[in-house]
Order: structure tokens, then sequence, then C-alpha cells
């Protein structure tokens, strides 16, 4: 399979309401769609899920443009692949950058399985027909996230994730308790606290969440496992875990009893299944994060999360959730808190071109000659 032409495509879109965090707010989305077209006319889709600024990862749009065009493709363009493992075991050659290179990978996956005529969850190993959804709250007050939660509960969300630092913490969990006393719940603190906040993350412990996810450093492990050990909520690690080392590492000094596998973040979906294998194997819970992303990006999700390890609920909303219209077609719908894994070839997904084309801030294209994709 000859890869004839490959596209990068800068968006960007509002969000329908900003997204509040104690390390920002995000009302406007950027983000690089990369569009692989083999020598037949078929595409594979990707999507790089790096944020404007660093304030999540180190990586941003401008610097994963950069690494695309200027390294990865060229890569690409000198190395025969025969399968989307090879690229991901290629691109290792190139420290961090995890978003940019996700971004490519999980385009050969999705033309992988197109030309294969089977579905990416099928590709990937996946075994569920429909995955469990749930959504993050991340609103300034406890008022507002009562209302958010009340609306995502009537839409069937199956459990809710809440943004914490250390300056309303117990205030906003316990004021969601009284209002929810049986909600499956997440408190996502985003690194707000140090080993110097133990005794507060212990007074979490009265509200009986599903996780506390990364309160400590986006770096840190070993402190972790001090936490945790102190901690009856277990503690999930997000930002700290971008690569299969990095999660067998946490696992083994007991830094979190769940993980959150974002594939952007560890580089795509090779080293997100080899995450998500490893903790299947000592039995450590994992689910899918989410990155306010497009609908592609969501389409990947859908089938990593279909897994059989995944087994809370992940950050799979509805296209609706953040925007007025997505860049696929169908959207995707959260019915009765599952989201249905497509069984068609590839992503499962087609791409709205006039929503894509209206939303377009930069294109570069590259032809390729004599680079094959077997």
């Amino acid at each position: 399979m000859n890869i004839a032409h490959i596209k990068l495509n800068v968006i960007s879109m509002p969000l329908k309401s900003p997204f509040h965090t104690h390390l920002g707010t995000v009302t406007e989305r950027e983000g690089i769609i990369v569009e692989l077209i083999d020598s037949d006319g078929v595409s594979g889709y990707g999507e790089g899920v790096a944020f404007s600024t660093p304030w999540y990862t180190e990586e941003t749009v401008k610097t994963s443009l950069h690494m695309l065009a200027d390294i990865l493709i060229p890569l690409l363009r000198k190395n025969q692949i025969k399968h989307p493992e090879e690229a991901a075991i290629l691109f290792k050659s190139i420290r961090r950058n995890n978003m940019a290179k996700a971004g490519l990978e999980m385009a050969i996956w999705d033309l992988h399985a197109k030309r294969n005529a089977e579905s990416l969850s099928a590709s990937i190993g996946g075994t569920r027909k429909k995955v469990a959804s749930g959504v993050v709250v991340a609103a300034e007050s406890l008022s507002s996230s009562l209302k958010q939660i009340e609306k995502y509960l009537e839409e069937g969300y199956q459990r809710i994730k809440v943004k914490i630092n250390p300056q309303q913490d117990y205030s906003l969990l316990a004021g969601i308790r009284r209002h929810y006393p049986e909600l499956p719940i997440i408190a996502d603190a985003n690194s707000a606290y140090t080993l110097k906040d133990i005794e507060r993350l212990k007074a979490i412990d009265d509200f009986n969440l599903l996780m506390i996810e990364q309160p400590l450093a986006s770096d840190d492990i070993i402190q972790h496992s001090l936490l945790q050990k102190e901690l009856k909520t277990p503690v999930c690690l997000d930002e700290s875990i971008v690569s299969f080392e990095d999660a067998k590492n946490a696992i083994d000094l007991g830094s979190c009893k769940i993980i959150n596998i974002k594939a952007g973040r560890v580089g795509g979906l090779y080293e997100a299944k080899r995450i998500h294998d490893y903790c299947f194997d000592k039995e450590i819970e994992v689910w899918c994060g989410g990155m306010i992303e497009f609908g592609i990006s969501r389409a990947h999700n859908i089938a990593l999360a279909s897994l059989p390890g995944f087994t809370i609920p992940g950050d799979i909303s509805a296209s609706n959730r953040f925007w007025e219209e997505d860049i696929i077609t169908p959207e995707v719908r959260v019915e009765n808190g599952f989201v249905t894994v497509p069984d068609t070839p590839g992503i499962g997904f087609g791409i709205n071109e006039k929503r894509l084309k209206d939303t377009t801030l930069l294109e570069k294209s590259f032809k390729f000659e004599n680079s094959w994709l077997c």
C-alpha cells in the first residue's frame, strides 16, 4: 500500500462553554488533523491533541506541527513500514513529542485497518461492543458544577470527574456528595498538591471517591508511592505516565492503583495498548482519558476503550459536549450511558469536509514517493 500524500490541517474551534482548571481556562481549542492518503485514494486520519500553550504537557500545536513537518514525516518517508507498530518503534528514535507522534501513528492505524477491511477496534484487539461514558465537569463554583452534573446525569453519563485544588477541594466535594451520595466521582487535581498537603488529601477519603487523579507533580512517580500508602482513596496517575516504562515503574513502586491512558500522551495506540496489557496482567485498573479533542481523536479513544482492561467509564463524551458541530460524521453520541464501538472499517466515522475546511487555519501538504506501508 503506497502512501502517496500526507495532509496536515491546523484547526481551531470555540468550546460551547469554558473549561476551567487551576492551571487555566480553555475557551478555544486548536488541534492538528493528520490525513494519510494512499495511492488508491484511501485516507487514514489521526489528530494531534497538544494545546496552544504548554499547560498540560510541554508540547504545543506549534511544536507538534514542527515535529510532524520537519522530523516525523521525513522519517516516515525514508523508512518502509509494514505495520503501524513499526511506525511507533521507528518514532522512538525521537525523544518525547508524544502528541505529534501519536497524531501520525494513529492515522497509520486507521489506514491500516481500512486496508484490511476491519474496524480499528478489531485491529488493536478490542472486545467491547459498547464503552461506558463519563464526563468532566470543569466549572468555577459549586452551583455551576451541580447544574452541569444534573444535566449530564440526565443525558446518561455514568460517572463524573471534577477538577479540584487546595482552595475548594473539600467544600466542592462535600457539596456534590450532599446532593449525590452514591454518584461515582473522580477528583482530578492536575498536580495542584505537594506532600505538604497530605492531611488535606487524607481528608478527601471522606467522600468515597473512585480515585484522585494526579495529585502531585506531573513528572513524579516516587512521591506518589508515599502518598498512596497514606490514602484509602486510589491514586490514579495521568501526566506522570508518558511511556510503558513509566507505567511499569509506577506499578512496581506502588505509586497508584489506577492509570489513566491517553493515546496522545503516550505516543499512540501501540504504546497505549502495551500499557493496557501490562496493567491487565497486573490487575491494575485503567480508563481512557480525554483531551477536549475533536471527533477523530475521540473515535480513536472509542477503539482504545474497547480493550478488555478498560473497566472504568472513560472521558468519552458526546461530540456536543464541547462542539456546536464536530468534524466527523456521524457525530459521537451517548445513549443510555454508552457509546457504540463502530464495526465498520477504520475509525468508523467519516469526515465533515465542510466543517473541517471552515475551521482550518493552516494547511501543509507532503507528497510521497516510493514509501510503502504494507
